[in-house]
C-alpha cells in the first residue's frame, strides 16, 4: 500500500525518513539483539540516548541552563492539573485565557486546586477570535497566567506573547518546534508529543528551575515536577519507545537546519492554503485573518450536503483525516511539520476539482 497524505490531529505525521529508521531499528537496535522496545531504560545505551535527546531539544530551542527538560507521562492533559498543583497553594488566584477548548479545559483543570480567574473568553464568538489584550481582566497578584498558543481544534493561534511580569505558562502541544520561540519569556511550556515531536504518549516539560520547589510536601511524588528534573526523567520506567521516537525527531529537525527552515517551510505551506480558501466562493475558514492558525486550518464548505462526498472522495484520493470536530464542522487540514509541501499541493488541487464539479 502507498502512504498516504495525513492530515491529523494528532496523532499526527511523522517524517518520513524518521519512520524507516524506525523499521530498520527495530529488530535489533544498536546492535543490542533487541528492540528499543526491550532494552533497559537505565543500561547505558539508553540513558545515552535520553541524554542526546534533552541536548537537541535544548540546542533546537536555545533552552536557558537555568530550565530543565523533562519527559513525562500523562499528555497535556495530565499537565493541565500538573500546572496549579506545582505552582500555587488553594488560597491563591490565577490567570486564564480561554480561547478554545483545550483552554477552556485547563481552566476547568485548574479550578480544582485554586481560584481561576477567566481573564479573557473567546467562547461569544465560538472561539473564532483572540480578544484584545487591552480587554483582558487580569488579576493584580495572579501566581500565573496560562494560555493555549494554537488551539487545535478551532484553528486559532496566538502571534503574539501576553505581556506583563505574571509568570506566563503556555500549551504548546500543537505548536512546539514548529518554529523558533523565545523559551526565556515562558515559566512553564507543556506539550503532548502527538503533533509534531513523536508518538502519543510522551509528554515535554520545559520549566524554570526556581519553581521546582513550590510544589507543597504533600503533593504526591510522581506529580511533582522536582521528581522528573532530580531523576532525568526516571523516576519510574518512561516511555522509552516514544522518548526514541522524539530523538529521531530532534535529530530530523537539526538535519534540514533547525526551527528557522521548519518556519518558513511552515508559514509557506499555510500561506498556501488559505489563499485557496480565500480565493473560493466554495470554501471558506472561520477565523479571524489575525489569529489564523499555521498548524491547524479548519475550513467550511458552502454546502454542507456535500461534506460527507468530500471526505468520500477525498479519502480516496489519499488525502485522510479531515474531517471537522464536531463542534466546528466542516473540516479540519492539520498540518504539522512533517505534513510535507506536496501533501498541501494535492489537496488544493482535490478542492479546486470538487469545487468544479460541485460548485
Amino acid at each position: 500500500m502507498s502512504r498516504v497524505y495525513n492530515f491529523s490531529a494528532g496523532p499526527a505525521a511523522l517524517p518520513l525518513e524518521v519512520l524507516d529508521t524506525i523499521r530498520d531499528d527495530i529488530p535489533d537496535w544498536q546492535g543490542a539483539g533487541m528492540s528499543v522496545m526491550e532494552v533497559s531504560h537505565r543500561g547505558k545505551d539508553f540513558v545515552a540516548l535520553a541524554a542526546r535527546a534533552e541536548a537537541n531539544l535544548r540546542d533546537l530551542l536555545a533552552i536557558p541552563d537555568d530550565y530543565s527538560v523533562l519527559f513525562t507521562q500523562g499528555g497535556a492533559t495530565m499537565q493541565m492539573s500538573m500546572v496549579p498543583m506545582n505552582l500555587v497553594g488553594p488560597e491563591d488566584t490565577v490567570d486564564y485565557v480561554v480561547t478554545g477548548s483545550w483552554g477552556k479545559k485547563a481552566a476547568g483543570e485548574a479550578r480544582k486546586f485554586c481560584n481561576v480567574n477567566v481573564a479573557a473568553d473567546a467562547s461569544d464568538q465560538n472561539f473564532t477570535y483572540i480578544p484584545d489584550e487591552s480587554s483582558w481582566e487580569r488579576s493584580a497578584d495572579a501566581g500565573y497566567l496560562h494560555f493555549t498558543p494554537n488551539e487545535t481544534i478551532a484553528g486559532v493561534e496566538f502571534h503574539f506573547l501576553p505581556s506583563g511580569d505574571t509568570p506566563l505558562v503556555g500549551d504548546l502541544s500543537s505548536t512546539i518546534l514548529s518554529r523558533p520561540i523565545d523559551v526565556s519569556r515562558y515559566a512553564v511550556i507543556y506539550a503532548g508529543a502527538q503533533k509534531n515531536i513523536g508518538p502519543a504518549g510522551l509528554t515535554v516539560v520545559i520549566v524554570r528551575n526556581d519553581l521546582l520547589e513550590r510544589a507543597p510536601a504533600s503533593l504526591p511524588h510522581l506529580m511533582t515536577w522536582r521528581a522528573y528534573a532530580e531523576s532525568d526523567s526516571m523516576t519510574n520506567t518512561p516511555p522509552t519507545f516514544a522518548w526514541y521516537v522524539a530523538d529521531l525527531v530532534f535529530q530530523y529537525l537539526q538535519g534540514i537546519g533547525g526551527l528557522g527552515a521548519m518556519a518558513a517551510i511552515n508559514e509557506r505551506k499555510a500561506q498556501k492554503l488559505y489563499a485557496a480558501i480565500d480565493g473560493s466562493g466554495f470554501y471558506s475558514n472561520p477565523v479571524n485573518k489575525a489569529c489564523r492558525s499555521w498548524m491547524n486550518v479548519p475550513f467550511i464548505l458552502a454546502d454542507a450536503s456535500l461534506d460527507t462526498r468530500f471526505l468520500d472522495e477525498s479519502a480516496a484520493a489519499g488525502l485522510t483525516n479531515l474531517k471537522g470536530h464536531r463542534s466546528v464542522g466542516g473540516m479540519r487540514a492539520s498540518i504539522y511539520n512533517a505534513v510535507p509541501e506536496a501533501a498541501i499541493d494535492a489537496l488544493i488541487d482535490f478542492m479546486n476539482e470538487f469545487e468544479r464539479v460541485n460548485g
